[in-house]
């Protein structure tokens, strides 16, 4: 199955290949015999039990046919996934807010960030879906989530704030979501594009913007100015359109016929968007407080 994102397309022929490569009446290709009455191991499905022989191929009325093999993912393991995955994250952020101490709220704040950062990239460029890695990027991000979030309420003294950005963010991706399947908003080849060049370009000013102030170095890009209400407003509107990547990534996935496993890997794609988005519209909403 060819698709318009050659990342999927890849994985789409692998996941291909690992359905059927070499079942059949005879089994894998240059292993004759597998696949057939006697091939297995000793006792292990012999009659009486029911059931064919381990790596024998199950009867059918027709002769034999290739045993169970992995089962495609589908919208709906997707959203439980997604589901799964915003239920972990909250509840580590609730746990971060409680437990952590206020003194400590700015190391964990950068902690998390920096190793929610690792395990995005590692997860990002692994050809393969891991579910322990994503479960623990979704804790990560409930320690970063929690700590920014109690920052801003408690330390900066935003009340209310938190509660504004979630109701927002949640508005934005069931918002995107319509529009998508509406298709009013379609992830056309060069909108692919476009999108993953711009994410991009934000990513590496965002990394150099934080290494500046490192060292002390003010962009203005993260102030209550101008520039720091234009810049939030851009990343607001990147990452809301990013939705329609995940979508149209999830849509051709499923059509692809790609493994179960992989429901992880997009759940994982909408969460990061969500966390991004999130604490934009956090950034923003503190512009705005700010201003009365």
């Amino acid at each position: 199955m060819k698709t318009s994102n050659p990342v999927l397309s890849r994985l789409g022929q692998a996941a291909e290949r690992e359905r059927t490569a070499g079942y059949g009446p005879h089994g894998p290709a240059g292993h004759a015999g597998y696949g057939q009455p006697g091939y297995g191991q000793p006792g292990y499905g012999a009659p009486g039990y029911g059931q064919p022989a381990y790596g024998q191929a199950y009867p059918t009325a027709d002769g034999y046919a290739a045993p169970p093999s992995v089962q495609p993912m589908t919208i709906d393991d997707v959203v439980v996934k997604t589901v799964t995955l915003l239920g972990i994250t909250g509840t580590s952020a609730i746990a971060a807010w409680n437990l952590i101490p206020l003194e400590l709220t700015g190391v964990a704040w950068i902690g998390a960030a920096m190793v929610g950062l690792v395990l995005g990239l590692i997860i990002s460029f692994m050809r393969i879906a891991n579910p322990a890695l994503v479960i623990a990027y979704a804790v990560v991000e409930g320690v970063f989530v929690g700590m920014v979030s109690k920052a801003f309420e408690n330390i900066f003294g935003y009340d209310g704030i938190v509660l504004q950005a979630v109701v927002a963010t949640f508005g934005v991706f069931f918002l995107m979501a319509a529009l998508y399947k509406a298709r009013v908003i379609r992830a056309t080849p060069k909108f692919q594009r476009i999108m993953i060049s711009v994410m991009a370009g934000l990513f590496m000013v965002m990394l150099i913007n934080f290494v500046l102030a490192i060292f002390d170095v003010n962009t203005g890009l993260r102030d209550n100015g101008p520039l720091g209400y234009i810049f939030s407003l851009v990343c607001i509107v990147v990452a809301s359109l990013s939705f329609i990547l995940n979508f149209n990534e999830i849509e051709e996935g499923v059509r692809a016929g790609l493994p179960r496993r992989y429901s992880w890997t997009a759940a994982f794609g909408i969460l990061v968007g969500l966390v991004w988005l999130y604490i934009e519209i956090l950034r923003l909403l503190s512009y705005l407080q700010g201003d009365d």
